[in-house]
């Protein structure tokens, strides 16, 4: 018999399967929102469930949004021809927090990976092409993770859009190898945008 109440028990498990949160991340959390009181945890009961309700995937660049298109797609000062195509949404609060890229983005929502069985057609390839097709885009910035799975999607990427004419880019060395976007500092990804090269 467990001396930990059921509800209790409950919580912790639910946040024990967040990435990057532990069993004793969990608890503490758990015991936290015990002590703080009901309304604290009923704002974040309420923010939990509007998160879905509030959402959605811009039909343009298919980041997570509130609106679609999204507030950078439909800002008629940004430049719409470069595209700046990263992994995931947290990759282009990354980069937006630089103050450096002026143009707009595309999420692949993921990288090939043959070990995780993720193809190109489980990635919004299909909506990049589209875009660069429609012959308004001159640049794509490769924006990938500096990892074997980011550098195999660059170089698929790259061959992909080839045909189009389009500059190809790629953010340059200064990121750590083995790194996500989501954690590099500021400068860095600064200095990574304006150090970009071919691919």
């Amino acid at each position: 018999m467990s001396a930990t109440p059921k509800s209790v028990q409950r919580l912790i498990d639910a946040l024990g399967r967040l990435p990057g949160v532990g069993p004793k991340t969990a608890s503490r959390l758990t015991y936290y929102l015990l002590r703080a009181g009901a309304a604290e945890t009923e704002a974040l009961a309420e923010a939990l469930s509007q998160l879905h309700k509030s959402t959605v995937l811009c039909s343009v660049c298919c980041n997570i949004s509130e609106q679609d298109p999204c507030e950078v797609c439909s800002d008629a000062a940004r430049d719409h021809e470069t595209l700046c195509v990263v992994e995931a949404p947290l990759d282009v609060l990354a980069i937006e927090q630089t103050g450096q890229f002026k143009g707009l983005y595309h999420v692949l929502h993921g990288h090939i990976s043959p070990m995780e069985r993720v193809g190109p057609d489980e990635l919004r390839m299909r909506e990049l092409v589209r875009r660069v097709e429609g012959g308004q885009v001159r640049e794509v910035i490769v924006a990938t993770n500096p990892t074997l799975e980011g550098d195999a999607t660059a170089m698929y990427l790259s061959r992909l859009l080839e045909p189009y004419g389009v500059l190809i880019s790629r953010l340059a060395l200064g990121l750590p190898r083995g790194g996500d976007l989501e954690y590099a500092d500021r400068v860095t990804l600064a200095e990574a945008l304006s150090g970009r090269r071919k691919l």
